[in-house]
């Protein structure tokens, strides 16, 4: 079932999850550890992430370095793959990067999964590489989602890169991309940021899901400008639990958020790193009951592959 059905359909808020696929060098059963906990709560559907190749210099006997292309992880066809063996029944949504990737490779990858049965996509532009000041798309690969949300539409629509293709079968997926109430860092201001979240809607995308956010107020903010905006799809809140103290100093540099000084308060009075994990699912359990108190439509937590956080709080939540 399609994701934008579920939400239509669905009579009351649910819980989805994100995961992150086990680095290489692990089998199915590293995905399975990550994965096994959630189905408790018989999510509707669950999202893989997707990590394009990294560039690493590599010593030489002779003191002089080459330069590889190293896949960290697993394909994202071998994810899917995997979980459908073990559960046949469930949603998945694998995200598609722009990054790294020239458009036709995009292609075949969304093809594959299509071949797989997939029909559903978040579709993202992906980070710039370890190093890099600014995301720099492949010689003909996307800059920016909108333009990977086009080709999924065209696609939809028969519509192939390849000008020999005649009377291709169309795919069937549905669309999802990311929103961001703090905004996008690259951005100039958060009403910049929305005008480019609607030229992906614009383009095909049927629902957003949000960056983690701590401060509800800017989850509702950004809701209220979208629609203003004339953004009228479902927007599913994406939490993360913080976890440790040293979260508070990490997360605002990786992902570019605020922590809110209560949550900061909250965490430095912590004396220990149990007290910090469990008040990182307290809030995280105030956080996930005032949003469906203000009536969201679910709530996507990002899981990083370590979901026993996730697990205390959908139980005292859903």
């Amino acid at each position: 079932m399609k994701v934008i059905d579920i939400l239509n359909n669905s009579k009351r808020p649910f819980a989805s999850f994100e995961l992150v696929p086990p680095l290489k060098g692990s089998d199915a059963s590293r995905l399975y550890q990550s994965l096994d906990p959630l189905m408790e709560f018989r999510p509707p559907f669950i999202n893989i992430t997707c990590h394009r190749d990294e560039i690493e210099y590599v010593p030489n006997g002779d003191g002089t370095f080459r330069r590889m292309t190293l896949s960290k992880r697993p394909s994202t066809v071998a994810i899917v793959a995997a979980i459908m063996r073990r559960y046949p029944e469930l949603e998945i949504v694998p995200h598609v990067i722009c990054g790294g990737s020239s458009q036709s490779h995009v292609e075949s990858e969304l093809l594959d999964l299509h071949f797989l049965g997939i029909n559903n996509i978040m579709a993202l532009r992906g980070d710039a590489l370890p190093g890099q000041k600014h995301f720099a798309p492949e010689p003909d690969g996307f800059a920016h989602s909108s333009e990977l949300v086009g080709m999924i539409s065209n696609l939809n629509h028969g519509q192939y890169l390849d000008p020999t293709v005649r009377q291709g079968l169309s795919t069937d997926f549905c669309i999802g991309v990311a929103g961001y109430p703090e905004k996008h860092f690259e951005a100039a201001n958060l009403e910049s940021d929305i005008r480019h979240l609607r030229q992906k809607v614009e383009a095909g995308a049927q629902y957003i899901v949000t960056q983690m956010f701590f401060d509800n107020d800017r989850f509702f903010r950004f809701v209220e400008l979208c629609r203003k905006a004339d953004i009228d799809v479902p927007i599913i809140p994406g939490l993360k639990p913080i976890s440790s103290k040293k979260q508070i100093d990490m997360l605002p540099r990786s992902f570019h958020i605020d922590i809110p000084q209560p949550l900061v308060t909250l965490m430095e009075k912590t004396r220990t790193a149990e007290e910090a994990y469990q008040a990182g699912i307290e809030w995280a359990v105030r956080q996930s009951r005032d949003l469906l108190e203000h009536g969201v439509p679910a709530i996507h937590y990002y899981t990083m592959a370590k979901p026993d956080n996730v697990c205390q709080i959908v139980r005292n939540v859903f």
